[in-house]
């Protein structure tokens, strides 16, 4: 194994505006930083690892936290989810921890995050700060050079490693001084403030709850697939097809080998995947799925509107492939539905009350 190269600092990289200017902020004093940007079902962008180099003169590396993440989400976050399906104060604790673990193997002295006091609600609260401090076990080595001035000096800066006095002191949820230091820097292309997650989203919450009530305890890769292209379910099938060619080539990537794979044989129309999640498909799921799918092709239904003809839909799974003949259909026998916001709300307050209910037989 190759030998990686010394830093003085590690530094969460998100990609957004702050975690870069965060990192340029320390290495304008002479110290070498390493963005670690962290990969996960619901976040992460490596492929843009090269445009930030060049861009913003930062290096970085990925890191792949996605069955540590999704253990966190599975086994519920110790400050629980803000408004959807987002663990933003564990989200932060456990990239805290993993770039924690990583310090000694990059011989770093400390780490580098981009937060600002008061400038979000859930994670970035002056309390929440502390508690993702302690909870990470990081208090004498982290540094948050954007607002540094408005939080105790660190270890960091009492010993004359860093200098505080040219650290910042932002607060709030103002961006006027990040685009100024931005500009100062000659930055053309600003990226948008960090975001990103799918959990915080409203439809992709849902998608990933929908999944969870029919999976006690997905993968990593099912929380991939539910990202991808259309989801509808009936009842425990799932069912995810392409609205473009990307779509379609994301989810033959994520295909497994028990899945369904559901492709139009005369006509172009979407690339699907039926996910079994209670046991192989009957004959009678495959077609009403097949008739769905093929329901998304204009030439399909134009030529059974014509003719009268079955559409052939090829049906592959495990290595093998049948053909099977459907009519068209978007309103099917098994009637399939994307999953909505409300599936969320309703999922939260259950396992809020799972958890009181021991509490309650002891009183």
């Amino acid at each position: 194994m190759a030998e990686r190269n010394s830093y003085d600092a590690l530094a969460l990289l998100s990609g957004g505006l702050d975690s870069i200017l965060a990192m340029r902020t320390v290495m304008d004093q002479g110290l070498t930083v390493l963005g670690l940007h962290f990969v996960t079902p619901f976040f992460g962008k490596p492929h843009l690892i090269p445009f930030w180099r060049d861009h913003y003169g930062i290096e970085a590396e990925s890191v792949d936290i996605r069955q540590a993440y999704v253990n966190m989400l599975l086994d519920g976050p110790s400050q629980g989810f803000g408004k959807w399906l987002n663990p933003c104060i564990d989200c932060k604790i456990i990239m805290l921890e993993h770039a924690h673990g990583l310090m000694r193997e990059y011989g770093a002295k400390f780490l580098v995050s981009g937060e600002v006091v008061g400038q979000r609600p859930m994670s970035q609260r002056e309390d929440a700060l502390n508690v993702i401090t302690k909870r990470a076990e990081v208090r004498n080595v982290l540094l948050r050079p954007l607002c540094a001035r408005n939080l105790p000096p660190t270890p960091m800066e009492t010993s004359g490693l860093v200098d505080r006095d040219r650290l910042l002191d932002w607060r709030g949820r103002g961006r006027k001084p990040q685009y100024a230091l931005a500009e100062r820097y000659g930055f053309t292309e600003i990226p948008t403030p960090a975001g990103g997650c799918c959990l915080t989203e409203t439809h992709g919450a849902a998608r990933f709850v929908r999944l969870l009530t029919h999976r006690g305890r997905p993968a990593p890769g099912d929380f991939s697939l539910a990202r991808a292209g259309r989801q509808v379910w009936a009842g425990p099938h799932w069912l995810a097809f392409g609205r473009t060619a990307a779509d379609n080539d994301q989810i033959a990537a994520l295909a497994e080998d028990s899945d369904y794979l559901f492709k139009l044989v005369d006509f172009p129309g979407p690339l699907a995947l039926g996910r079994p999640l209670c046991g192989d498909w009957t004959p009678e799921v495959v077609r009403d799925a097949a008739a769905l799918i093929s329901s998304y092709s204009g030439k399909a239904r134009k030529r059974f509107a014509a003719t009268d003809e079955p559409v052939r839909v090829s049906v592959g799974r495990r290595g093998g492939t049948e053909i099977v003949a459907v009519i068209p259909a978007r309103e099917t026998a098994l009637r399939w539905s994307e999953p909505v916001p409300d599936l969320v709300r309703e999922w939260k307050r259950e396992q809020a009350q799972a958890q009181v209910a021991p509490v309650r037989a002891f009183t």
